[in-house]
């Protein structure tokens, strides 16, 4: 097992005072519904030469870090305020941000082969439990460096999932390695405008079961799909679409929907072979997808959900192998419909509710009943996260880790972006029916094509 022994924890101050016109950030009723717990990264950078060992063992990129965050503080200001739970907002009083340094017993390499690897494993980088958000002494922001034994690092960070999305999370660590890298030509202002369009309504959080210890009933593994792999899933969702003008089927849409027959029929296996009525839940950023467009900097919970509904029937029939292409072609126009109806998000505030904040609360009611399978899907591809360069170098794996949230698939980027890896969160109880299900579906799939290279760790 992965030892990681924390040597120093402070908390990084604004480097400028924020102004007391915004000392408090009302959240938004969006920003309201999400659970207690942060978003989360990790970040592996290997030494790519003994210079870069040296200055890491040095201190230099600690120190680097520190200053830089320190710098763009003032921008992301409420990111070191606290959250003020009774209130629904936060105050803005520049306590700051965690910043943490930690040694590991292991090399680097260790983690990436797969040797510490287990999802459970990787929450030791992280600088917080991932439930431990809300409460008045609980960071808003979280950041710890890891320095393996050969010299390599993994930042951990931590932003708390009260006001922030994945796609925050990626706007402010775009930012600051563009300050650690001393790119300040590229300085990137995010605007806090979320409350100001659909405003707190004092809900409580919807609840998850999410607690602030880790809840080991939920388990998570690995699937990666590689280049060839996603051709294959193409070819079978539409072997015509390389002799046609049309577009394939997004990498995305193809993962999503084997995963999904996987865990449906996981979820019929274990129920004695009898289907359950389904909900598949497809997360959607809406930035720069809105009339007016929400800005591609807006911080908060910019994301709406599309949804393909069956019946316990139309669940049954979905799972047959040769209902693969079917099902794709299902997903991918639900989730196109989901982004035609982001302009109407604004402009019409009532459907904007709707699309934003009610049509979640009817999802996690069906998600906490007997009667329902309820998938939730969100993509984290897209946040060019493999670009990251803080001055010594890009990463060379962005990892999640064991996230307290059932029945939810996070596809990442592959390094050289042609893949997927694809994170899956199940109760325990579930991932032995999943992984026999997939690798079912997986090995059929290999007998019309060798080169399918999908597996997970």
């Amino acid at each position: 097992m992965m030892k990681v022994e924390v040597e120093s924890r402070k908390m990084i101050k604004p480097v400028t005072a924020t102004p007391s016109e915004l000392r408090s950030y009302k959240i938004s009723i969006i920003d309201e519904l999400n659970p207690s717990m942060h978003v989360i990264r990790i970040l592996y950078y290997p030494s790519s030469s003994p210079d870069s060992a040296a200055a890491i063992a040095a201190g230099k990129l600690q120190i680097n870090l520190e200053e830089s965050l320190a710098r763009i503080l003032p921008l992301f200001y409420p990111l070191a305020g606290r959250y003020i739970k009774d209130k629904h907002m936060v105050d803005c009083n520049d306590e700051g941000a965690e910043f943490s340094v930690a040694s590991v017993d292991c090399d680097l390499v260790t983690v990436l082969t797969g040797g510490s690897s287990a999802a459970e494993q990787l929450n030791h980088l992280l600088p917080l439990e991932i439930g431990a958000a809300d409460e008045p002494t609980d960071p808003i922001l979280a950041l710890r460096i890891n320095k393996f034994r050969c010299g390599g690092v993994a930042i951990g960070v931590c932003a708390s999932h009260r006001i922030s999305d994945s796609a925050s999370l990626g706007i402010f660590l775009t930012a600051l390695a563009d300050a650690a890298a001393g790119r300040e030509s590229a300085v990137i202002k995010p605007d806090f405008d979320s409350p100001v369009f659909f405003p707190s309504e004092n809900l409580p959080p919807l609840d998850f079961g999410v607690s602030r210890t880790r809840d080991t009933s939920v388990v998570c593994e690995r699937f990666l799909f590689d280049k060839n792999a996603i051709s294959t899933l193409r070819d079978t969702a539409n072997p015509e679409w390389r002799s046609s003008a049309g577009r394939p089927p997004s990498r995305v849409v193809v993962v999503s929907t084997v995963l999904t027959q996987a865990l449906l029929r996981a979820d019929r296996a274990k129920n004695g072979g009898v289907s359950r009525a389904s909900l598949i839940a497809q997360a959607i950023n809406v930035r720069e997808r809105t009339i007016p467009p929400v800005s591609k900097h807006a911080w908060g919970t910019w994301v709406s959900l599309s949804y393909l509904e069956h019946t316990a029937e139309q669940t049954n029939h979905s799972l047959e192998v040769d209902e693969y292409p079917g099902l794709v072609r299902k997903m991918r126009e639900t989730t196109m419909q989901g982004v035609k109806d982001c302009p109407r998000i604004l402009s019409d505030k009532q459907f904007g509710r709707w699309v934003l904040v009610d049509s979640y609360f009817d999802a996690a009611k069906k998600a906490s009943s007997t009667d329902f399978k309820v998938i939730w899907i969100t993509d984290w591809s897209k946040f060019g996260e493999y670009e990251l360069d803080f001055g010594f170098g890009k990463p060379v794996w962005v990892s999640l880790a064991d996230v307290p949230l059932q029945d939810l698939f996070i596809l990442m980027n592959t390094k050289h972006n042609d893949g997927i890896e694809a994170w899956v969160y199940l109760h325990e109880s579930d991932m032995p029916f999943f992984r026999q299900e997939y690798e079912d579906i997986v090995q059929s799939m290999l007998i019309a094509d060798p080169k399918t290279h999908a597996h997970y760790h």
